[in-house]
């Protein structure tokens, strides 16, 4: 599995509208892409327009490949793109370590 974090900044004082511009490009447009596992977002306390979505692929590939070349791409930034104060700091990522596992033990490769 890979988790794909987005850093994200909401115009200020816009949380409300971004969040339900989010909530209905995930639940209507990424998560029916190929590959998608699961999705979670999270508020900063100390910075209210801040953002982190995170994005469970199966691969790197169904992200990279498979969605952003696909029209769900295109929709789905239809949807969020507008809500957004400047562009999103994207980056992948996979465990090394989990609490999951077995302790102390790596997270098995996905």
């Amino acid at each position: 599995m890979i988790l794909e974090v987005a850093d994200i900044r909401a115009p200020e004082g816009a949380s409300a509208e971004f969040e339900a511009a989010i909530r209905l490009g995930l639940e209507n447009v990424l998560s029916t892409a190929d590959g998608f596992v699961s999705y979670r977002l999270l508020a900063g306390l100390e910075s209210p327009d801040r953002y982190l979505l995170l994005i469970t692929w199966q691969t790197i590939e169904h992200h990279t490949i498979g969605f952003r070349n696909s029209s769900l791409y295109d929709d789905w930034s239809s949807i969020v793109r507008p809500q957004f104060a400047s562009a999103p700091q994207v980056e992948h990522f996979t465990a090394v370590l989990d609490s999951g596992s077995e302790a102390g033990a790596p997270a098995p490769e996905s």
